[in-house]
């Protein structure tokens, strides 16, 4: 199994695995918010309805109950789900109440220095990954995936051309890759060509099993090409983040500026320079080890802001 890399830059920490000078995997993780895997000392906020703990910043939903435990009483508990962004209740942090002294392992990774002249994660492709993500769409040979987010589920649908049997074969290993590739959790449906053949059906979900690892369930490739997953969800996709589009802007940019030195300018998009920290900004000026200068301008995308040497 390939090691976990991890960056830690402003505002956020970046998990990867690389594999053929490739990112098969991939997540981010926002700063200030519950990390999956993490023990919290808390208090019982609610045990009915729907059983809610806090730490005193932070509410949790507790899936699974208190515990037993009452209103008010003091407990321990792991993070099961980092936040999802947006506002609906249900995209609350999730965790489960667990006895004291308790501990999870933390995946074994490798942490890369941040900046480095070695761009590890740029040379994998990083900035095509955002550029996925932001945008919905992600090439394979022959067709196009185009990744929705829902309430409900994140769809995949395929488009392309050439023999619907070979569109949707090339089309499942795409899916899966891409389904690892920005951290996809919970339902995830695929719409894959109409496809005739139980035996084609079948392969079409074999390479979905291939290219993901377990656990995960899923259904069979129905009548109508559509193909239903279920995977744990621990942390928000990439998509899920990428829908917090200035933040989600803010933070790339404040990564390509980092690896410059001396006197910075950052030219963005308004609504990006609103989501850009003054604490992000004085962290990246001690990193170039110069003063940084914000200049909004309307005219660009906001996803086309730049940094350079002011």
């Amino acid at each position: 199994m390939t090691e976990w890399l991890t960056e830690q830059g402003i505002g956020e920490r970046r998990f990867v695995r690389i594999a053929g000078d490739e990112i098969t995997d991939a997540r981010i993780h926002l700063e200030g918010t519950p990390s999956a895997g993490e023990l919290r000392q808390a208090r019982i906020r609610a045990v009915r309805p729907q059983a809610l703990a806090s730490d005193g910043q932070v509410e949790f939903l507790l899936p699974g109950g208190a515990g037993g435990l009452p209103e008010g009483a003091s407990a321990w508990i792991e993070v099961t789900r980092e936040p999802i962004p947006g506002g609906e209740p249900w995209k609350r942090p999730l965790a489960r109440v667990v006895e004291a002294g308790a501990a999870t392992l933390a995946p074994d990774s490798e942490s890369l220095p941040f900046p480095n002249p070695d761009d590890v994660l740029e040379r994998a492709g990083w900035s095509d990954l955002l550029e996925e993500a932001r945008s919905g769409l992600i090439a394979f040979p022959g067709g196009t995936l185009r990744v929705s987010v829902t309430p409900a589920m994140t769809l995949i649908d395929v488009d392309g051309v050439g023999r619907p049997a070979d569109l949707a074969e090339a089309a499942a290993k795409a899916a899966a890759a891409a389904i690892r590739r920005h951290a996809i959790g919970g339902s995830i449906g695929i719409d894959f060509p109409t496809v005739s053949g139980r035996e084609v059906r079948q392969r079409i979900g074999e390479m979905v099993d291939a290219g993901l690892e377990k656990p995960f369930e899923r259904t069979a490739v129905n009548g109508f090409g559509f193909l239903q997953i279920v995977r744990p969800r621990r942390f928000p996709s990439l998509f899920e983040l990428a829908a917090d589009r200035p933040g989600f802007e803010a933070r790339a940019l404040l990564r390509q500026a980092a690896r410059l030195v001396g006197l910075v300018r950052l030219d963005c998009h308004p609504a990006v320079a609103a989501a850009l920290r003054p604490e992000w900004l004085e962290q990246l000026g001690r990193q170039v080890g110069g003063n940084v200068t914000l200049r909004e301008n309307a005219a660009l995308a906001i996803s086309g802001g730049h940094a350079s040497q002011a």
